[in-house]
């Protein structure tokens, strides 16, 4: 496949995984089963894509900003578990999933090395 189109499935699969984590937030507790299993289709989509981009662009050369991204992804998919159960926690789950996101954001743009 093109770059192109594992950058695609890349981004569309994190907006759907970052829906759904907010959606889980506030979401009743009868569609705990429904959202887990669509964010975490979301999430090895992620994962599978993160990786082609990175056997594409970079030859499988791991930089330290891939590192990174790669712990903020694994930390945005335990969210949408955390939401079903901690309900009280829910605005600090939110602001967690955020800066999870401005970090990873900020990785891909900043690509800091060691």
């Amino acid at each position: 496949m093109s770059p192109t189109t594992y950058h695609l499935i890349h981004l569309v699969s994190l907006f759907v995984l970052f829906g759904y984590t907010f959606y889980a937030f506030a979401a009743p507790a009868e569609t705990r089963k429904k959202v887990l299993m669509i964010t975490g289709i979301a999430s090895i989509l992620v994962l599978v894509s993160g990786f082609g981009l990175v056997s594409k662009l970079y030859g499988n050369k791991f930089e330290l900003w891939m590192v990174i991204k790669l712990g903020a992804w694994l930390a945005l998919s335990a969210l949408t578990g955390f939401g079903y159960r901690k309900r009280g926690a829910v605005g600090v789950l939110a602001v967690i999933a955020i800066a999870l996101a401005a970090l990873a954001v900020s990785m891909v743009y900043l690509k800091p090395t060691i």
